[in-house]
């Protein structure tokens, strides 16, 4: 990069023999802006550049270890480190620690002044009262023009105008405004009043300095256009996306609007331990960890649950929590390896119970947070408004309207695959209907994997042909034969709210096992768009019964399930105890979040989701602890 001989020289002052039009801090901030201008379009090649994508992102190491993205991000920060020193000979603090610098003085939000004076047609009211307020943001728009300008600041989400006057502010004042950047954060005093255009606007009388930028905003900020920039930096997604950082003001919402639901029911919100002896509570690969004072090996918890119901044991009858998972699985749209989860129990009640509660639950929860229960698509209407999301059919999907069916009857409803011989309540009943059914499908591939581009259905194919596969020796079980072919053809036609239940015993070890039909438990899930929303079921109590079931998981254990559940024996002495009748259930926040918001990841839900190290990573760390000299 080229730099002129008065930047290297850091002169920013006049030259000998030339002054400038104004002197002192105006004429300073003048020339410190010219040779802003310069330096940026030295820096570029000669053009001006998105944020997002235009720089030579180039990874290297400033003064101090202090690590940038290209070289003009290194550049930029120097002339702001310049500008930062020019606004303290101004006399401004440039870190002050309050604002308003007094103790018994307060600022009011943006989003309080514009609910109590953004009122249509008031201009000549404000213009009479001179309403006087204190308010402080981060500069998202600026443009001078002489001896005046506007700007634009925002804070927690909401944006009010600012006019800055050469004669209303004072030199010291209008010298401090010209040496502003967009993402400065100022305070200033004025009084409110309309411009021409209609536009809320405060008259500036005195500017504080809070905070500089040192880094440039995104172009306009209309955003980073790069999604996964968007969740390493979600510092400044928030800001420049006020779509995103709406999101997390609707998780906050749903998280309030679940305790308020079950605070009003008597139930007790608890914390369990998240480092657990045992991996727990699911059949998931859990992540290890190692505690050096104890001498023992531990993992991040994968649920709650095991723990809970001992509380149920302890005589607490409603308990919930609402804390996070660890799961060392795959990363995908729907699936984060930590993740929030609400998990509840209630002594005395069965699934059926839990059926109605969670009905209830999730209307309430939509209601809270959006106003209605139909969930929106993510998108807007000319007119700002949500527009609904829609199922295949075209209906809007509505939390207020909800179905119920049974595993088997899910598979039937849903199979919708071309001229393939559709499963009957027969064929899923039985091992040998099952093999039969499969057998016809299968000896129907032949051909049509010979020409694998003319089938639409080639993944459904193999995963029916390898379950066909394992059934047929033994090595899978009728009932995650069943579980396995609804995860495949139902389960992603699941986009209106539906509950499943009945789930064969065999996937299901903590479950009760239902009076008439050993084969299968009280167990439901709750679909809606497309994925798996929250599990529950009536609980196992019996601790014999439960000590079959863990030797049970430890024989899939040791046939290769890696997510197969291990043997608790503290938690069936729990359950020697007295267990009384319990209904438990677990709910996926993130994903919960996701369809009240109409987010399209769970990334875009979660403030800091795991990323893979980027590009380099390695070899700056190993910079940063090569040893100096």
């Amino acid at each position: 990069m080229v730099v002129s001989p008065a930047l290297q020289r850091g002169d920013w002052g006049p030259k000998k023999g030339r002054e400038p039009r104004r002197g002192g801090a105006i004429g300073r901030a003048k020339l410190f802006h010219a040779a802003l201008s310069q330096l940026v379009i030295v820096a570029s090649g000669g053009s001006r550049s998105r944020y997002t994508g235009g720089w030579n992102i180039v990874r290297f190491f400033g003064k101090g270890n202090m690590e940038f993205e290209s070289e003009f991000e290194k550049s930029l920060f120097a002339l702001r480190q310049a500008k930062l020193k020019e606004i303290e000979k101004l006399g401004q603090a440039v870190y002050p620690n309050r604002f308003p610098a007094r103790q018994d003085e307060t600022a009011v939000t943006l989003a309080e002044v514009r609910a109590k004076w953004d009122k249509p047609d008031n201009g000549a009211d404000l213009e009479a009262s001179k309403p006087q307020v204190t308010v402080a943001g981060r500069i998202m728009a600026i443009r001078a023009q002489g001896k005046a300008g506007f700007a634009t600041l925002q804070q927690e989400g909401a944006r009010l105008q600012i006019y800055v006057r050469l004669d209303a502010v004072g030199e010291q004042g209008f010298a401090l405004y010209k040496l502003l950047d967009l993402g400065d954060h100022i305070g200033v005093t004025g009084y409110l009043f309309r411009t021409r255009t209609g536009e809320l606007t405060v008259h500036v009388e005195t500017l504080t300095f809070l905070a500089k930028a040192m880094l440039a905003l995104p172009e306009k900020f209309h955003g980073l256009a790069d999604v996964e920039l968007r969740y390493r930096q979600r510092y400044v997604d928030l800001f420049a996306n006020l779509d995103a950082r709406e999101v997390f003001v609707k998780r906050a919402k749903v998280l309030r609007a679940l305790r308020t639901f079950f605070d009003n029911r008597g139930y007790l919100e608890v914390e369990t331990p998240m480092m657990q002896p045992i991996a727990g509570g699911a059949a998931a690969r859990p992540f290890k960890t190692h505690h050096n004072a104890l001498g023992m090996d531990l993992f991040l918890r994968i649920a709650p649950e095991l723990y809970l119901k001992r509380l149920v044991v302890g005589g607490l009858d409603r308990v919930y929590e609402i804390n996070r998972n660890f799961r060392n699985e795959g990363v995908s749209t729907q699936h984060n390896p930590e993740f929030t989860m609400l998990e509840f129990y209630q002594a005395y009640a069965n699934y059926h119970d839990l059926m109605d509660l969670t009905e209830e639950l999730v209307k309430f929860v939509a209601l809270e947070v959006n106003g209605t229960t139909v969930l929106p698509s993510g998108e807007k209407d000319e007119n700002g408004n949500p527009i609904p999301r829609l199922d295949p059919n075209g209906k809007p999907i509505d939390f207020a309207k909800w179905q119920r069916l049974t595993m088997v009857e899910a598979i039937i409803e849903h199979w919708n695959f071309g001229d393939w011989r559709a499963p009957t309540l027969q064929s899923l009943s039985s091992r040998e209907g099952l093999l039969a059914w499969l057998q016809d499908i299968v000896e129907a591939l032949v051909e049509p994997l010979s020409e694998p581009h003319k089938n639409p259905h080639l993944a459904l194919l193999g995963t029916l042909d390898h379950i066909y596969d394992r059934l047929r020796p033994g090595a899978l079980t009728l009932g995650r034969a069943i579980y396995e072919i609804f995860e495949a053809t139902a389960e992603p036609n699941l986009v209106q709210p539906t509950i499943i239940y009945d789930y064969p015993t065999v996937v299901s070890p903590l479950s009760k096992q239902k009076p008439d039909d050993p084969d299968h438990v009280e167990r439901f899930e709750i679909f809606a768009g497309g994925f798996e929303l929250g599990n529950a079921f009536s609980e196992l109590n019996d601790p014999v019964e439960q000590h079959k079931r863990f030797e049970q998981q430890l024989a899939e254990r040791a046939r290769g399930d890696e997510e197969a559940h291990a043997m608790d024996e503290d938690y069936v002495r729990a359950l020697a105890y007295g267990l009384p009748p319990t209904g438990g259930e677990g709910i996926g926040i993130d994903r919960l979040v996701m369809l009240l918001t109409g987010s399209k990841s769970i990334r875009d839900v979660i403030l800091f989701p795991l990323m893979r190290k980027e590009q380099g990573t390695e070899n700056r760390e190993q910079r940063t602890e090569e040893p100096a000299g």
